[in-house]
């Protein structure tokens, strides 16, 4: 039987065939290998962050349970053996997330935890160095970065380094950050005996805050007591309108309360 004009040529398949079959076949295996290499890393990875998640868990109910225990200050003696054997064991439990998950969020919370026991406990040095290894975690994230900076700069000063607390200090942050940056820088200058510096650090921290209607007490009284009179910062108005309060119908010299014009922050 004759051929029409669309039928297939078996030979003409065949040569095709021969021709483009390994590019097909090749073609094939990439796709298969991409599909099942997408499988595998969806579920290891996920895998890998369920086990990373689950281990900072315990670390977190257990720094729960140490922070909860070390509020009682009348511990019996055995408590406190109790409190000592919980804190080591949470340095372990640290240690190991670190070493099987150093590069994930959770490591950096777990060092971050050790980090701040250690300056409870007045170990500034080791602090430090714990800090140290929270801000070698590459997490992407510029702020995440500028608070483990900050709070390092802030151990180094603590352990007497000033010049190591203020090289980290001058390090490029996100402007969010930057009253902390200059008021820190203030207290680092302080610490060197610098007074010009310091006062210019932390008028510029205050007139950052200014910006955005942000008041530290703190950082008021650390002006005051280098002789500088911070100007006032109004707070910032409430998105919530407060309900009118009807004036009394005899009219009358509210009472005074000693201290309630003391404006109170944290």
């Amino acid at each position: 039987m004759a051929l029409t004009p669309n039928s297939p040529n078996p030979d003409n398949s065949m040569d095709a065939l021969k021709q483009y079959g390994s590019y097909i076949v090749t073609a094939i295996l990439l796709a298969l290998a991409a599909y099942f290499g997408w499988t595998y890393w969806q579920n290891n990875h996920a895998r890998v962050d369920t086990v990373a998640a689950d281990h900072y868990a315990d670390i977190q109910r257990l720094n729960e349970e140490i922070s909860l225990a070390a509020q009682n200050p009348d511990l019996e003696a055995e408590a406190q053996e109790a409190l000592a054997q919980s804190r080591t064991q949470l340095d372990k439990d640290i240690d190991a997330l670190v070493a099987a998950h150093g590069d994930s969020v959770y490591a950096w919370q777990a060092l971050m935890i050790k980090a701040r026991h250690q300056v409870d406990s007045d170990d500034f040095t080791a602090a430090a160095n714990t800090l140290k290894q929270a801000l070698a975690i590459d997490l992407g994230d510029a702020g995440l970065s500028a608070i483990t900076r900050l709070r390092y700069a802030n151990t180094l000063l603590a352990a007497g380094d000033t010049e190591g607390a203020l090289a980290e200090a001058k390090q490029d942050m996100p402007s969010s950050f930057e009253a902390s940056q200059q008021e820190l820088l203030g207290d680092i200058y302080l610490a060197q005996n610098d007074k010009d510096l310091a006062i210019n650090a932390y008028n510029n921290a205050w007139e950052l805050l200014r910006e955005r209607q942000e008041m530290r007490a703190v950082l008021a009284l650390k002006m005051e007591s280098l002789g500088v009179m911070p100007e006032p910062i109004e707070a910032q108005a409430s998105l919530i309108q407060e309900p009118a309060v009807p004036e009394p119908a005899i009219s009358e010299p509210p009472p005074v309360v000693e201290g309630a014009s003391a404006e109170v922050t944290q």
